[in-house]
């Protein structure tokens, strides 16, 4: 039993969801899965367990940030036996290629946080998804007839929501960068280290160029092809 998640051993599936939110959890896991229990509660970050097809996937919340998610996933990972992890949220378009509610495959993670460096000495790791986490997404959104709205490319993870100094988030738009968020990197680097297999997946909630964003609302309870894509590239 961890300290942070607290369940029993077998009640986390092999395949986790994993939004930041832990409101989004619980959303995901009553409104795509069947015979969902609660596994965890333990300080609000809520974990639950179901079917989706008849095949057990257990949503976890994160919490938002590399050091929050890190907590998490290391218990998945290490305590769990968790396999495969698909990061379901939002993030910010940078590039007005993308737009409010479209989806964004993020194939690497670049980061502004100090954890890889930490980890690796000052070397610059470069944190990728799974190929076949990202060809399974990519694949399963063409299906669904989004391939208009769905892109496949560098985030970065950064550790200031309010970013100090926006310029320098700008100019990696002109290195291909389309989207920010918080977790990718940490997710990314852990899964490498366990040998587990990873992948982001997020719907744009708000523009950084033009403005436009969703409501809290919509971020927490919709956003629902982001998470049938997930499920069918992780069960695929």
């Amino acid at each position: 039993m961890s300290t942070h998640i607290s369940a029993a051993p077998g009640q986390i599936a092999p395949h986790v969801l994993m939004p930041g939110d832990p409101l989004r959890a619980r959303w995901i896991a009553h409104t795509f899965l069947e015979d969902v229990e609660c596994y965890s509660e333990v300080r609000g970050m809520l974990g639950f367990t179901g079917t989706w097809r008849g095949e057990r996937v257990s949503v976890q919340g994160s919490g938002m940030g590399q050091p929050s998610m890190a907590i998490y996933l290391n218990e998945l990972l290490r305590e769990y036996g968790v396999r495969s992890v698909v990061r379901v949220g939002s993030c910010g378009a940078l590039t007005e290629k993308v737009a409010v509610r479209d989806l964004v495959l993020a194939s690497g993670a670049c980061t502004d946080s100090s954890m890889n460096r930490i980890r690796f000495e000052g070397l610059d790791y470069a944190p990728v998804a799974d190929f076949g986490l990202l060809r399974g997404a990519h694949d399963a959104a063409l299906a669904r007839g989004l391939g208009d709205r769905t892109h496949v490319g560098l985030i970065v993870s950064s550790d200031s929501f309010y970013s100090p100094r926006p310029d320098l988030t700008a100019r990696l738009v002109d290195y291909g960068v389309l989207a920010v968020e918080m977790e990718a990197s940490a997710l990314y680097t852990l899964a490498a280290e366990h040998q587990a297999k990873a992948l982001t997946v997020c719907t744009v909630s708000d523009h950084v160029i033009t403005g436009e964003e969703t409501t809290t609302q919509e971020r927490e309870q919709t956003f629902g092809d982001m998470v049938e894509i997930a499920l069918e590239a992780m069960l695929a």
